[in-house]
């Protein structure tokens, strides 16, 4: 197994990894939802996602991930392959915390879980999805260098 430092990674480039990536879903989805969304995704617990918007915001992830790891070069030299199956789980996993928070909000019977940002839905809302991606950046560095 390769140590973090074989890579020349100190942490850093990975955590800018998950922020960035999750940041990308978040925006590649409202954007590509907005524009091109017809079908809902979960009307039940957040009725303006869309499948399209999804699909926008996997394609966001993986293209965020890609793009920084040529931005970084060495630090995130791991393999596009391995960079791509990040993406796509950045992707998958950012949208379903944000679909659990969404969920957490409609059982509380809030629209916003807070007011420290107005008009965003509350600190929640901008961090629900960097819980899950979090997880999942750290457990694929594990998988993939140990």
């Amino acid at each position: 197994m390769n140590s973090g430092e074989d890579y020349g990674w100190d942490g850093r480039d990975w955590v800018l990894l998950a922020l960035f990536s999750t940041f990308a879903v978040d925006t590649t989805a409202y954007f590509t939802g907005r524009a091109f969304g017809r079908h809902k995704l979960a009307p039940a617990i957040s009725p303006a996602k869309t499948w399209e918007g999804a699909v926008g915001g996997l394609v966001g992830a993986i293209a965020a991930v890609v793009i920084l790891a040529l931005i970084l070069e060495e630090p995130l030299d791991i393999g596009y392959g391995k960079l791509v199956v990040i993406g796509f789980l950045v992707g998958v996993f950012a949208q379903l915390g944000d679909l659990a928070e969404s969920k957490l909000k409609r059982i509380m019977g809030v629209k916003e879980s807070g007011s420290l940002i107005p008009g965003h839905g509350g600190i929640l809302d901008r961090l629900d999805s960097v819980v899950f991606t979090g997880v999942v950046v750290y457990y694929c560095l594990r998988w993939f260098i140990g």
